[in-house]
């Protein structure tokens, strides 16, 4: 029988974990996270997640104790299992310290010396840092030797207050079908290939490879060949060899004629003092083709947002065309259980209620 991870007390799973580790009888399954699409169920073999979880804890410097702080059913959370089940700690819950990241890392450190290592670790979703940051509590992860950032496009305002706190971040780049991240502040782990394909995808190659989708051999065939990986993600090799991801294929929509970046038009509006938090989506439009629309979680006390506003913003900084012809405001982001903005529903949001340019 394949261990799947669904959830339930992740020292339970950890325990399961160990068993299938020593008498691994099939891959291990767990979902991708479903942010921009329908969750498919990724086949994990013990050797990929090894080769994984080796490959970080040598990047990181050492085997270490981990703030487990991210839903074990998704990837993210399921490499902090397997990383500390290779390092031979236990993951210190944040949820049994009710949020307190000063606890957390308190008895991570604690645990560590106990244990013999020197480091201690978390992984975290833009979101949580986000969080983290408009409550002034970044100097909370200031003790961790590394905060490990992915899941999606982080903000470098959001990095750049980080560090500023004194964390050290690592950006990190990869997905259920990788074991997690497997490109380190655009440095691919040991033993990890990436390259850029002409239609500017990224793919990867390497032993962190998944088996494929779990009963869906054509899903599979249609994203591997040859050994490599292809992504819907879109990159580029910058000029000292590192991978530099500008976001996904389907994050560039047609309006009126003009490609328009949404991770970049998204940043922008985030410098925006008016705006805590903003996802934006283009909704099917017969005039425009695509009609780019902000939804958008004003900053609190803030005077009340305006698209008019939202648009100057964003031609101050690019094409008058990438400005957003649609605002929605909401108290808060429609978020899935990992942490990641869901995407599709805050495109169904759009499609429902949208503000035109006056």
């Amino acid at each position: 029988m394949t261990l799947q991870p669904v959830g339930g007390p992740p020292h339970e799973l950890l325990a399961e974990l160990r068993r299938w580790w020593q008498r691994p009888n099939g891959p291990l399954l767990v979902k991708t996270s479903g942010s921009t699409g329908r969750p498919r169920t990724v086949q994990l073999s013990q050797q990929s997640l090894q080769a994984s979880a080796v490959a970080s804890q040598r990047r990181l410097g050492g085997p270490a104790v981990w703030v487990l702080a991210v839903p074990t059913e998704f990837v993210a959370g399921l490499a902090v299992l397997v990383r500390s089940l290779l390092a031979g700690t236990e993951p210190v819950l944040l949820a049994e310290h009710d949020g307190d990241w000063g606890a957390a890392v308190s008895t991570a450190r604690t645990a560590a010396a106990t244990a013999g290592v020197d480091r201690c670790h978390t992984a975290l979703v833009p979101t949580q840092l986000h969080r983290l940051a408009a409550a002034g509590r970044l100097t909370e992860l200031a003790d961790l030797d590394s905060v490990l950032l992915g899941g999606a496009a982080a903000d470098p305002g959001l990095v750049g207050a980080a560090t500023e706190a004194g964390v050290s971040v690592v950006r990190t780049y990869g997905m259920a079908e990788t074991c997690g991240g497997c490109v380190y502040d655009g440095v691919p782990l040991d033993g990890v290939s990436v390259r850029v394909a002409g239609d500017g995808r990224v793919e990867v190659a390497g032993p962190v490879l998944f088996d494929g989708y779990a009963d869906d051999p054509t899903a599979t065939a249609h994203v591997t060949h040859g050994g490599w990986l292809h992504t819907e993600d879109l990159g580029r090799i910058t000029a000292d060899g590192s991978l530099q991801v500008l976001g996904r294929a389907d994050d560039m929509v047609v309006s009126g004629g003009v490609n328009v970046s949404l991770p970049a038009v998204e940043q922008t509006l985030r410098r925006h003092r008016g705006v805590a938090d903003v996802v934006v989506v283009g909704v099917p439009d017969d005039e425009w083709g695509a009609r780019v629309v902000a939804v958008v979680r004003p900053a609190t006390g803030g005077a009340v947002l305006t698209l008019d506003q939202l648009r100057a913003h964003v031609a101050a900084e690019h094409p008058r065309a990438w400005a957003p012809r649609g605002l929605v405001s909401v108290h808060q982001l429609p978020l899935l259980d990992n942490g990641k903005v869901d995407r599709v529903a805050a495109l169904q949001l759009a499609q429902r209620t949208v503000d035109r340019p006056s």
